[in-house]
């Protein structure tokens, strides 16, 4: 089993998109990105937008020979999007790929339970724009694949809806995605344990919300701490690595397992550099100024990000 961790939080963008290949499949999950469109009062840093176009570029070059797709949940930093911003991935650049191929994708969605009207209307857009079914995957297995009832988008019983979690074994190893978790539903990490993985990649809490309290805080704390202890690897990112916060928590609690089981965001499981662009944005703008009506122009197709990519460099050192 490889896996590659395609685009989150500490890869500077917003999204939990990963590719898992086996020997038989290559499976892709949430082939979304997104960009915190407003952070600070101030829009995406043009080198944020050099790094989603790489992303986006990742994601749909190993949709090229992907057999399955699985869709966690309808947000758009997760999904391509017929109504696609900017910074998004445009659901016509995924549908003209899967046009291409000479083997159909195979879809796995999260059904509707759970899903507001608008998440119910952009289903299906999808399902329009993709010419695909997008039957309910929950509950199902497939070989090698397993998914999952609903879960909390976060913490149960409030108004985030729910998620889909999936499970992937080859061998002696077993991958967990539990995409927006949060950590806050100790239910959930319980059914993630019971599914014996080897590896999970989840969303951590969202520090960077004032409204998250100090309850909420705690419960995570002790939601990871288990997650830690019965897990080899546990990768945290998504929400946890919006802010400089979430980094230090990361790091707390990596130094607070005692088990030698390693906890880690996306970017240290890859060897890279954390690239905290979205918690970064201020400074991005403090050092590299945006001309006005630069976002304007580049929705029109009038300025690139060409300027702003030899910069990467020198952020990483952050």
């Amino acid at each position: 089993m490889q896996i590659e961790i395609l685009g989150t939080e500490s890869l500077g963008v917003r999204g939990l998109s990963c590719v898992v290949e086996l020997k038989a499949r290559k499976i892709v999950i949430d082939p979304g990105v997104a960009l915190g469109y407003n952070r600070h009062g101030l829009l995406p840093h043009p080198l944020q937008v050099a790094v989603g176009e790489s992303v986006r570029q990742n994601i749909l070059t190993e949709l090229k020979d992907a057999t399955d797709v699985v869709f966690s949940h309808l947000h758009g930093d997760h999904v391509p999007l017929v109504d696609a911003n900017p910074f998004q991935m445009p659901a016509q650049k995924v549908a003209a790929l899967c046009r291409a191929r000479p083997q159909k994708i195979r879809f796995w969605v999260k059904g509707p339970r759970g899903l507001s009207r608008n998440m119910l209307n952009r289903l299906q857009s999808l399902r329009i724009a993709l010419d695909d079914d997008l039957p309910n995957a929950e509950g199902q297995n497939d070989g090698p694949l397993s998914f999952s009832l609903p879960v909390p988008h976060g913490e149960r019983d409030k108004r985030g809806g729910t998620v889909m979690m999936t499970r992937i074994e080859e061998g002696n190893e077993v991958f967990v995605h539990a995409s927006d978790i949060q950590l806050l539903d100790e239910g959930t990490v319980l059914r993630i344990l019971n599914w014996q993985p080897t590896i999970v990649l989840a969303s951590g809490p969202p520090l960077y919300l004032p409204h998250l309290s100090q309850r909420q805080r705690e419960t995570a704390w002790r939601n990871a701490v288990r997650l830690a202890q019965g897990v080899d690897t546990l990768i945290l990112d998504h929400h946890l690595m919006r802010s400089k916060a979430g980094s230090r928590w990361l790091d707390k609690l990596s130094v607070s397992s005692t088990t030698g089981h390693k906890v880690v965001c996306a970017a240290d499981f890859l060897g890279r550099h954390r690239t905290l662009l979205e918690a970064w944005r201020q400074r991005l703008y403090a050092d590299m100024p945006v001309p006005r009506g630069w976002h304007d122009a580049y929705a029109r197709g009038e300025v690139d990000t060409r300027p702003y990519r030899d910069w990467i460099g020198r952020v990483e050192r952050w």
